[in-house]
C-alpha cells in the first residue's frame, strides 16, 4: 500500500514554499497563455482532414463535441486549480486524491503530452517556416529540412531545432518576458483568424452543406478525436500556478476563458470554410489558405502563413514551459533527479532543467520523424482528463469543506460526462495508438521501480517517522 502513500493537503501547500518562482503573471496572461497553447495547428490544418476524411459540414459538431470533453475537464481543473495552486498540474492533484504511483504514472504521462507535442509542433513550424522562404526564393540544403527519412536527402531538421532553442532561451530568462512575447503572438494569430471570419463569412453558400453528415455520426465522432488535438493547452495554464499572483482567483479565469474563446472560434471557422468548400475538396495542406484562394483571396494565403507560423511558436513555448514546471513539480518530490526543481537566483526560473527539456525537445524534433506518434499526445491528453475529473469526485468526498475559491457546478455530474467524453474519444483512436501507449507507461513503471520510489522524499519522510517511533 506504500505505492498509494498520499500527500495531505497542508504537505502540498507548503511544497511550494521551498523554491520560490516569480509571481507575475495575472488573468489576462493566462488567458492569453491559454488561447497561444490552443489555437495552431488544429484550426490551419486539422479542419480540412476531418473535413474531408471523416465528418464533412458536420465537423461543427464534431468541435462541438470534443469542446464538450473539454469543457467538462476545464471546470474540474478549475476547481482543483483554485483550491490546490502549485506547479504540476493534475500530476499533483493525484498525488493528493489517488496516491504517490498513480500521481507518477499521470506525470509520465503528462511527460508524453507535452514533450511530444513540442517536439510535433516543432516539426510542422518548419514545415511551415521553409514554405514561407520559398516565398521569396530560399531555400535550404535538403539535408537541413527534415529528419532521416522524412524526405531524400533529409538528415537533421535545423529549423526545427533552432525554434525550440529560441524558446528554451526565452523560456530561461523568465516568465515575465515569456509572457510578453506571447501575448503579442496571439494577438497576430487571433487577428487572422478574425479576418478569415470576417472576410469568409460573405463567400458562404449553404449549399455547401448539404449532405451535412455524408460519414454518419460514426465519421463525426472519429473527426472529434481527431480535432481534439486543436483543443490541446488549457491544461498547460494550470502549471502555471505558482507564478500567479492571485492564483485561487485567476486560474479558474485563464483556464475557463481561454477554452470558451477557442472553442466559439473554432466552431464558427469551421462553420465558414465548409460553407465556402465543399467538404471533399478540403483535404489539404492549408484548407484556410484554400479556401481563400477559391474566392479569389490569394493575398491571404501569406497572412495564413504568418497566422500559422505565430500560432504553432507561441504553442511551442507553452508546452515547453509546461513540461519544465512539470519535472520540477515532480523533482521536488524526489521522484526526478533534484537537478530539474534547481531555481536560478536571478531569473527565478528552472533554468538548467528548461536547458534540459528544451534541448532534448529540439534534439528529438530534429531527429525523429514523428508521423502517428502525434496520437500519443491525444491518448495522453485524455488520460489526464479522465483522472482529473475522477479526481474531483474524490476530493469531494475526502475534504468537503476545503475552502474553493471556485466550485465545479453539479457535482457528480459534470466529472462524469468528462469522464464519458474523453473515454469515448479514447475508444476512437488507433489500435496502435493504444499499444504504444501501454508500451509507454510500462517504461513509466520501470523507471518508477528503479529510482523514484527509493527517492521519493514521502517515502523517505515516512522511515524517518518510522525510524523515530522505533
Amino acid at each position: 500500500m506504500s505505492l498509494f502513500r498520499k500527500k495531505s493537503l497542508d504537505e502540498l501547500l507548503s511544497s511550494s514554499k521551498k523554491q520560490q518562482l516569480n509571481r507575475v503573471l495575472g488573468p489576462l496572461d493566462l488567458t492569453m497563455l491559454g488561447i497561444g497553447a490552443i489555437i495552431g495547428t488544429g484550426i490551419f490544418v486539422l479542419t480540412g482532414v476531418a473535413a474531408a476524411e471523416h465528418a464533412g459540414p458536420a465537423l461543427v459538431l464534431s468541435f462541438i463535441i470534443a469542446g464538450l470533453a473539454c469543457v467538462f475537464a476545464a471546470l474540474c481543473y478549475a476547481e482543483f486549480a483554485s483550491t490546490v495552486p502549485i506547479a504540476g498540474s493534475v500530476y499533483s492533484y493525484s498525488y493528493f486524491t489517488l496516491g504517490e504511483v498513480v500521481a507518477w504514472l499521470i506525470g509520465w504521462d503528462l511527460i508524453l503530452e507535452y514533450g511530444l507535442a513540442v517536439s510535433a509542433v516543432g516539426v510542422g513550424w518548419s514545415g511551415y517556416f521553409q514554405n514561407l522562404l520559398a516565398g521569396f526564393g530560399l531555400k535550404l540544403p535538403a539535408a537541413l529540412t527534415g529528419a532521416p527519412g522524412s524526405a531524400p536527402g533529409a538528415v537533421f531538421n535545423l529549423p526545427a531545432f533552432l525554434i525550440i532553442l529560441l524558446i528554451t532561451w526565452l523560456l530561461s530568462r523568465g516568465i515575465r518576458e515569456s509572457a510578453r512575447v506571447n501575448n503579442i503572438m496571439v494577438f497576430v494569430k487571433v487577428v487572422v483568424v478574425l479576418v478569415f471570419i470576417a472576410v469568409g463569412v460573405w463567400y458562404v453558400k449553404p449549399a455547401n452543406w448539404t449532405p451535412f453528415m455524408p460519414f454518419g455520426f460514426g465519421g463525426v465522432m472519429t473527426g472529434a478525436a481527431t480535432i481534439f488535438f486543436a483543443y490541446l493547452g488549457f491544461d498547460a495554464v494550470s502549471t502555471a500556478a505558482e507564478e500567479v499572483k492571485n492564483p485561487r482567483k485567476d486560474l479558474p479565469i485563464g483556464i475557463i476563458g481561454s477554452l470558451a474563446i477557442c472553442t466559439f472560434l473554432y466552431i464558427v471557422v469551421s462553420a465558414i470554410l465548409t460553407g465556402i468548400v465543399p467538404y471533399n475538396q478540403l483535404n489539404v495542406a492549408a484548407p484556410v489558405a484554400y479556401a481563400m484562394n477559391v474566392i479569389g483571396q490569394n493575398w491571404f494565403a501569406g497572412l495564413i502563413s504568418l497566422g500559422a507560423i505565430t500560432g504553432m511558436t507561441t504553442v511551442l513555448l507553452v508546452m515547453l514551459y509546461g513540461q519544465v514546471r512539470l519535472f520540477f513539480a515532480m523533482s521536488r518530490d524526489g521522484l526526478i533527479p533534484t537537478v530539474f526543481s534547481k531555481v536560478h537566483p536571478a531569473y527565478k526560473t528552472p533554468y538548467t532543467s528548461t536547458w534540459v527539456t528544451g534541448l532534448a525537445c529540439a534534439t528529438i524534433s530534429a531527429l525523429v520523424p514523428l508521423g502517428t506518434l502525434a496520437h500519443l499526445v491525444n491518448i495522453g491528453t485524455l488520460t489526464a482528463f479522465v483522472l482529473v475529473s475522477v479526481a474531483v469526485l474524490i476530493l469531494r468526498k475526502t475534504h468537503p469543506n476545503v475552502p474553493r475559491a471556485f466550485t465545479c457546478p453539479a457535482v457528480p455530474l459534470v466529472p462524469i460526462l468528462a469522464i464519458f467524453f474523453c473515454g469515448y474519444l479514447m475508444i476512437s483512436l488507433p489500435l496502435v495508438t493504444w499499444k504504444m501507449f501501454v508500451a509507454w507507461l510500462a517504461i513509466g513503471v520501470g523507471v518508477y521501480a528503479v529510482y523514484g520510489r527509493s527517492h521519493s522524499l514521502l517515502a523517505k519522510g515516512a522511515e524517518n517517522k518510522a525510524e523515530i517511533s522505533v
